[in-house]
Parts: C-alpha cells; structure tokens; sequence
C-alpha cells in the first residue's frame, strides 16, 4: 500500500507515513469480523424485555359463561391469551444475551476493520490533535479541515479532558484511545481520524508480540 500523507490540524500535509504491513489482515478475517460484530452488538443488549403468561396477568379463574347453551364459544378463564388483556404466549423474558469473543479473534477483526479503512482511503493520520480549550466549534473546525464533518472516529493515545468535553456535543464523533477501541467502532463511523502516535499504540496492540497483553 502506498504511503499516506500526515496531516497537521489545519488540514496541511506535513509529511508521509508508509501504512504497516503488521496491520494487514488475511482474506480469512473476514469471518472474524462478521463474529466480532454480532458479538458486541449482543453484549449490549439489556436483555429487560418481559412479558406476563397467563399465571401472571391479574384476574379471576371464574368462567364468563356457562359452559353449554349461549350459543358462543367455550371460555374457562378471562386470563387466557386469546382474550385482550389475557397472558402472552412464549413472550420475552429477562435473560443473558452475552456471548463470549476469544482474544486473537477479537484482535484479528479490529485488524480487519482498520485495514479495510485504509484500503478505502478513509483514515486521517494527524501529527497530533491538541485543544487549548474544550471548545466544540474548535473540535468541529479540525475536523472539516480534515473533511472528515461526516463523522468520525478520532482515536488518540490519550484522551484529555478538553478533548472529551468538545467531542461530547458532536453527534457523529466519538474519542477513543487505542486501548479501548473495537472493530464495530471503527465500522461505524465514515472516516478513521488518528494521531501518528496512536496509530503507534494501535499497531502494537494488534501485532503477535502484544498478544498476550
């Protein structure tokens, strides 16, 4: 892959950076990714959703009518699901969505993700991202200089608190550092914006020799 310029706040290439080849993930990761995927999206749900049987609902077990002669059909109970206000049959209950993701294949999906982002030309590499003040209009202006105003994830080596409280007011940009970022976040979001020194961090959280940390 070729190399891909540096960018300074304002939007001005100072400089070239050749991609890692340590981030490039085999066709098979593909399948790690789809699994990464659906795996975080499970972990996040709440799993809350409940419904009331026929035992639950409030009500009496006295019949709304004798059995024979009215001409209507039988009914033994007015909590009965065929009845409006009766229970739910095989409705949701409270229960565990979690699933658990194994390490490498974790890494191996994250690696996935990023390297698609920059074979599709859609990761920004800053020379550092500083503000002075946790303005979101100054947040804002850096990242149409970067014409990543779409949306972005900005993952940066470390997260300072005017950074976090200008981030915070833009609905399509979320901070994250290099620690704690995943596969769907980066899928997420249109572009890729990086600091030099976080794309550091990245690469060796996702290359063998930081496997076992």
């Amino acid at each position: 892959m070729s190399a891909i310029p540096i960018l300074n706040q304002q939007g001005q290439a100072v400089g070239e950076l050749q991609v890692p080849e340590a981030l490039k993930a085999p066709p098979s990761a593909s399948e790690a990714l789809v699994q990464a995927v659906v795996t975080i999206r499970a972990n996040g749900r709440a799993g809350t959703a409940c419904t009331k049987n026929k035992g639950e609902v409030a009500g009496h077990g006295k019949k709304p009518w004798r059995q024979k002669g009215t001409g209507r059909a039988r009914a033994g109970y007015r909590r009965s699901p065929i009845w409006r206000g009766g229970g739910v049959v095989f409705g949701p209950k409270p229960r565990s969505y979690a699933k658990a993701l194994p390490r490498k294949q974790a890494r191996l999906a994250l690696r996935k993700a990023v390297w698609d982002k920059f074979a599709a030309g859609e990761v920004r590499v800053l020379d550092s991202l500083v503000l002075d003040k946790p303005k979101t209009g100054e947040l804002a202006g850096i990242l149409r200089n970067l014409k990543a105003d779409r949306g972005a994830l900005v993952v940066i080596e470390s997260v300072s608190r005017e950074l976090a409280l200008a981030a915070r007011n833009l609905p399509r940009v979320e901070v994250a550092r290099p620690g704690d970022v995943n596969a769907l976040q980066v899928l997420k979001y249109p572009l890729l914006v990086i600091t030099r020194a976080g794309l550091e961090r990245l690469q060796e959280r996702l290359t063998d020799r930081e496997a076992s940390t």
